[in-house]
């Protein structure tokens, strides 16, 4: 039989690497794909979920058993810290949802039986009032969240925990905590006597230094006594979040105390955090770049629901955690990838998922406890000879440093490499943040690259999340070195293995992501060409000009500006064009207010000026990160397309009508 299966086996045909005819089109790869934003049980354990559809524009829209809520006039997001999160919440008990509408920022309640809407925030001009972040207070028919305020004429909004009254009245919200210069995950405790809640201070980020505070109210729903910080604080290097509480009053956080590594903690009577279950080496939390995320569930006085991920494992756990024990119960879930776990009144679990092999998708446990999926993120399946899979490497970087990537061989049914000692082109993919990561859950992006053969790099370089503080503080005062090192040494480290062409080494990323890749191409020789999606150029520009939330960021990434000039001017790759001799892609929206346009404007501008090999694509009605379906697969199909240019290969299966790229400076 082994004979049999060898001859039955298609016969692959030889075609030079990055251009084999692929049936994964941009077109396939985006069509109908939604950007699944967790999900929420409703009233008798009604699944609900955020669906952002890149063929409405990327407008977000709450979705029952299939059914849409939100009026199509509507977008449910957030701009509170332009990031947003926290946009939504789903209130069973009252048989309501709340969400807050993209457009005017007001905040509003929906029933679930009639879908009427009701406006509860005043409308304030230009949508200078902002919420996000809800927590019910049923006793007092209210909802506590953060609320961001741009109405005031300071140099920046302010931050508060406000309380919003759900009797419709739109009277202006009653703060609740205000002074710090952030706030984040309100929680009352079960009988609405004590409120906790994150806040940090300019120039922390949320992950670097944070304080959870508890405060008494009293019947009017005021404080009733100063606020009492109960976990972290100025000038400790620890970042606690996620408070929530027992049913009896006591209050559970994670954080980093100690070990560097995010873990569950008990604050016992005696005011003292007790790590409920040490595990160094694993993380119980993450990054909150975006408001009302939670990794865990209380579920009793000594059971919590929770997920966690290890350093040497490219999957995530998700485990139940006896408090007065520390032991941990492994949940069986066909998921590498997941969040936002909800528990069902019946006890059955849902959760956001997504695993090496399909995409993203909502799914709930049903009777007998497997999963089942009630919403795909993508209509996308592969067959096992078609889809490339990662290998978790950790490979050496310098100053004896290791980093850690996904590598992703080429992959294709019908077609091989040429035999001939030709290796393919490799594809380095540097993720935002920079303090975020990558994982290994399935990316049809990726795959789009594979099946054309190239190899991919999805790396994860230092300063990344999910290997503790320690690895995470690597950026502390060097980005644009550890993670420029990190990148070029993953490319080094394939090309040199021999799996990869070394004369074909790109570079792609967005955001911060974007601003490594201009950085390799300006301070290394390692790549031959780069893609940077609303990347960062300038530093100086981004320092002056950003949103309050990042607006001290890089005093941790690079240092204080204006004291530390220089190094902002060293390590930009805009002051750095001389260095540059690699053509450059540039994607660009035109509505970024995170990544000003101009940065991409100003890079260009130089690059012709230097007779630089460079093209840029602006797109309108964009802002950070591209929603819109016909300009994600512009940025997919004209990224190839740039690079067959520059590698002087035959692209395949570019769309009818497709219009190349205009690199300028390419023949010069």
């Amino acid at each position: 039989m082994k004979g049999v299966t060898s001859m039955m086996r298609k016969t692959k045909v030889s075609k030079p690497y990055g251009s084999w005819p692929s049936k994964l089109t941009s077109e396939v790869v985006t069509a109908g794909a939604l950007r699944l934003g967790g999900m929420q049980f409703g009233v008798g354990g009604r699944p609900l979920w955020l669906e952002g559809r890149p063929q409405e524009g990327g407008r977000n829209v709450l979705v029952a058993d299939g059914t849409d809520l939100t009026p199509k006039d509507m977008n449910v997001r957030t701009r509170v810290h332009e990031y947003g999160g926290g946009a939504w919440k789903v209130l069973p008990d009252l048989g309501l949802a709340l969400f807050t509408d993209f457009k005017t920022q007001i905040l509003y309640k929906q029933s679930l039986a009639t879908t009427d809407l009701t406006p509860l925030t005043p409308e304030v001009e230009n949508a200078e009032l902002r919420f996000a972040d809800f927590e019910l207070d049923a006793t007092r028919n209210r909802v506590v969240c953060v609320m961001e305020d741009h109405r005031g004429d300071g140099k920046e909004p302010v931050n508060s925990l406000a309380a919003v009254d759900l009797d419709g009245g739109r009277a202006e919200p009653v703060t609740i905590a205000a002074g710090s210069d952030f706030y984040a995950s309100p929680v009352l405790s079960r009988d609405g006597t004590k409120l906790a809640y994150v806040s940090w201070e300019h120039p922390a980020m949320p992950w670097d230094i944070t304080s959870i505070f508890v405060v008494e109210l009293g019947e009017d729903g005021l404080p009733s006594s100063e606020p009492k910080l109960v976990a972290g604080g100025p000038g400790k290097e620890e970042a606690p979040q996620q408070p929530q509480f027992c049913p009896d009053g006591r209050l559970i956080y994670i954080s980093d105390e100690g070990t560097g590594w995010w873990n569950l903690f008990e604050l016992e009577a005696e005011g003292r955090g007790r790590s409920i279950c040490p595990m160094p080496g694993c993380e119980f939390g993450g990054p909150p770049w975006m408001l009302g995320t939670r990794t865990y569930e209380v579920l009793d006085d000594d059971k919590i629901l929770c997920s966690y991920s290890s350093a040497d494992k490219p999957t995530k756990t998700l485990a139940y955690l006896k408090i007065s024990t520390g032991a941990l119960e492994e949940v069986p879930i066909p998921y590498g990838s997941f969040g936002g776990v909800q528990v069902a009144p019946d006890g059955r679990l849902g959760a956001l998922g997504g695993s090496t092999t399909k995409p993203v998708e909502i799914a709930m446990q049903n009777e007998s406890g497997d999963w089942t999926a009630v919403k795909k993120s993508s209509s996308l399946s592969l067959e096992e000879d078609t889809l490339s899979l990662a290998q978790v490497i950790k490979y050496p970087s310098k100053n004896g440093r290791h980093s850690y990537m996904f590598f992703y061989p080429p992959k294709n049914a019908d077609f091989e490499g040429p035999g001939d000692g030709e290796l393919p082109p490799l594809l380095v993919k540097t993720h935002g943040g920079p303090t975020a990561a990558t994982s290994a859950s399935f990316s049809p992006m990726i795959q789009y690259w594979t099946s054309r053969g190239f190899a991919v790099a999805d790396v994860n370089y230092g300063g990344s999340t999910g290997y503790g503080r320690e690895y995470r503080e690597l950026l502390k005062g060097a980005w644009g070195i550890v993670d420029v090192e990190d990148a070029a040494a993953a490319a080094q480290y394939l090309a040199d293995q021999g799996m990869v062409d070394r004369n074909r080494l790109a570079i792609d990323g967005g955001s911060a992501g974007g601003y490594t890749t201009l950085a390799c191409l300006a301070f290394t020789d390692v790549f031959t060409a780069g893609c940077s999606l609303y990347g960062v150029a300038s530093l100086e520009a981004l320092a002056g000009d950003t949103h309050k939330f990042e607006s001290r960021y890089l005093d941790y990434l690079v240092g204080p500006y204006p004291e530390t000039k220089q190094i902002y001017k060293d390590r930009a790759p805009i002051e750095n064009l001389e260095k540059f001799s690699a053509p450059l892609m540039l994607f660009q929206g035109l509505e970024d207010k995170i990544v000003p346009p101009n940065q991409a404007q100003m890079m260009f501008d130089i690059c012709l000026e230097k007779k630089i090999p460079a093209a840029l694509e602006m797109f309108e009605g964009e802002q950070h990160g591209f929603r819109k379906e016909e300009n994600i697969r512009r940025c997919l199909d004209g990224e190839y397309n740039f690079y067959s240019q520059v590698f002087e290969f035959e692209a395949a299966g570019l769309p009818s009508g497709f219009v190349p790229v205009n690199i300028s400076n390419l023949n010069n």
